[in-house]
């Protein structure tokens, strides 16, 4: 598949290139979210020499370091290292012979300092001092989210504030899945989109199915021969340290248990006992904490926990429930699952989508543009108040988006849209929510109408492609 989008994130490593003192970068992110492909692309366009460490011993993994560092240095596999300062003295010697400024790319750096924790201060000093001094652009990157993030955002680690560029690299939009996938309808890509969520790798194991993606879950997800029947177990593995004690509250969550005190009850532990491993969940992008609009951050009263990952979502309501009926089952069952799950999923997933492209409909052809632009979306719900499923307020603070996210695989008529916004306004607004002198917009999202109108009866209608390219 090809490279798609991440010009964010190459535009500020291209920046890095252009300062004459050089520096470093710190790029992370879950695993098979694309990362190794970013900075290949970047060192293919800067000249640069991409590396990848192993797990093993501190000697072997020299090694291979030095054999990598050839391909740029000629001979420098040709000695022994008996330590990282001697290979690292090496390497801005050879760059500053060649004039060769980099980019220099040491991926899976964790699996380095898992087993020389002196690394880092080690790799401080070399920043400091001969990385600058030869004006070379370093860039460390890895997959351990919770590593990674240790070693530069604490304020105790030794590579802290050395980093010029501190990259995390996220889920691609899926406005992309056009393209990637080849996928032309925009509802098309919102259902496909709630199966692979923003993960590459994934779309790159889905990319031979074409449209077909009844075949493409089956195939990858369901038969448990399948590449991703396992994925969940082999990404809390791989991580540093490995994060497999986080697999029972992934699964309660993903039954459809939100509260902490009712996750706590069904593992039969005490909520207290929970604050650590949500949070943890939390920095590894797999869930995340949903409050209703206007609840303060530091209030967790009405906190829900979700899983923020559509792929993770889809598994876990699929495969971790029936992994034995899956072992024994043929294809034509395994559908059937799917089937009854697939409209919860592609419904969920749009509501998601609907709230995250608030941000960004202040242009194009939205009709809530004209009101915009918007501060984030949220869901509310307070005591016996009506709820909604996206409420923004506008950054001038003039107007108040009271919104509902219907889903239908189906157009929408004129006279259901109609009874939804109905239905909406019969709702009233909040009190908790009282607008004073802030103009209510009211907004129906629905991914497709038989209809052209934008705006119906003081309602702002948003379909599937007014979200997808607005999510770029």
């Amino acid at each position: 598949m090809r490279f798609l989008d991440r010009q964010a994130e190459m535009v500020r490593l291209q920046t890095l290139m252009q300062r004459p003192e050089g520096g470093l970068a710190v790029v992370w992110g879950r695993r098979r979210i694309g990362k190794t492909r970013l900075l290949l692309e970047w060192c293919s366009q800067c000249d640069g020499l991409y590396t990848v460490a192993d797990q093993s011993a501190p000697e072997v993994q020299r090694a291979y370091l030095a054999q990598a560092l050839a391909a740029r240095f000629p001979g420098f596999d040709s000695a022994s290292y008996p330590d990282w300062p001697s290979l690292l003295q090496r390497i801005t010697h050879e760059a500053r012979v060649q004039s060769w400024r980099g980019p220099l790319v040491f991926d899976e750096f964790p699996y380095l300092a898992a087993v020389s924790p002196e690394l880092a201060s080690q790799i401080q000093r070399w920043i400091d001092r001969e990385v600058r001094e030869s004006q070379l652009v370093v860039a460390l990157a890895g997959s351990s989210q919770r590593m990674m993030q240790g070693l530069v955002l604490d304020k105790a680690a030794p590579l802290y504030g050395r980093a010029s560029e501190l990259i995390e690299v996220g889920p691609l939009p899926a406005v992309y899945m056009g393209k990637g996938l080849k996928i032309t309808n925009a509802v098309d890509c919102v259902r496909t989109y709630a199966v692979w969520g923003g993960v590459p790798r994934y779309w790159e194991l889905a990319e031979p199915f074409g449209n077909d993606l009844d075949q493409a879950i089956d195939r990858c997800v369901l038969d448990p021969l399948g590449p991703l029947h396992r994925e969940p177990d082999r990404l809390l593995l791989e991580e540093l340290p490995s994060a497999v004690a986080l697999r029972p509250v992934l699964d309660v969550i993903g039954m459809g248990v939100h509260r902490m005190s009712e996750i706590a009850g069904r593992l039969g532990k005490p909520a207290t006992s929970l604050t650590h491993t949500l949070a943890r969940l939390v920095d590894l992008g797999l869930i995340y904490r949903q409050q209703p609009f206007g609840a303060s951050e530091k209030s967790g009263k009405r906190s829900l926990y979700k899983i923020a990952d559509p792929f993770f979502r889809c598994w876990f309501r699929l495969v971790a429930p029936n992994r034995a009926l899956l072992t024994q089952c043929p294809a034509r069952t395994r559908l059937t699952l799917w089937h009854r799950q697939q409209e919860n999923l592609f419904a969920e997933t749009w509501e998601e989508l609907c709230r995250r492209c608030i941000t960004h409909l202040d242009t194009g052809s939205s009709p809530l543009a004209q009101y915009g632009p918007w501060k984030p979306g949220a869901r509310y719900w307070r005591g016996n108040e009506p709820e909604w499923d996206i409420v923004a307020e506008s950054v001038s603070g003039q107007a108040l988006l009271l919104g509902e996210a219907k889903w239908s695989g189906n157009e929408i008529s004129k006279a259901k849209a109609e009874q939804s916004i109905q239905a909406c306004m019969a709702k009233g607004v909040p009190a908790h929510l009282s607008a004073g002198r802030r103009r209510i917009v009211y907004g129906l999202f629905v991914p497709q109408t038989s209809f052209r109108d934008t705006e119906l009866h003081g309602a702002c209608i948003v379909n599937a492609r007014d979200v997808t390219t607005s999510l770029r």
